[in-house]
């Protein structure tokens, strides 16, 4: 009597096992993607208040600025330049610049 115990918990001891198994699996996928999308999300709206700052500039001053400087110190954009490198490519003041944004990890 004592064997046919240990002989019915093994199948669920396996399939216990394999359970804690899948949700270790499940969770070691999981958790890095949405650490890279929060990253992908940062890049697009750091890109998007970059372009809507200079769209600001040309819409009050009559030119898209010719730095990324020029709109830190006068429409209040704020880079963190520890996590992220901003292209700002200005080819005239009439015509938009190209923007983009790279992270630095």
């Amino acid at each position: 009597m004592y064997v046919d115990r240990r002989r019915r918990r093994w199948p669920w001891l396996v399939l216990a096992a394999a359970a804690v198994l899948a949700v270790i699996i499940v969770w070691h996928m999981t958790v890095p993607a949405s650490g890279r999308d929060m990253e992908e999300e940062s890049i697009v709206a750091l890109r998007e208040a970059v372009e809507r700052s200079a769209r600001q500039c040309y819409a009050v001053e009559g030119f898209y600025p010719p730095s990324l400087e020029y709109l830190e110190e006068n429409y209040g954009l704020q880079i963190n330049t520890d996590e992220f490198r901003v292209v700002y490519d200005v080819f005239a003041s009439n015509i938009a610049p190209t923007i983009q944004v790279l992270s630095r990890q």
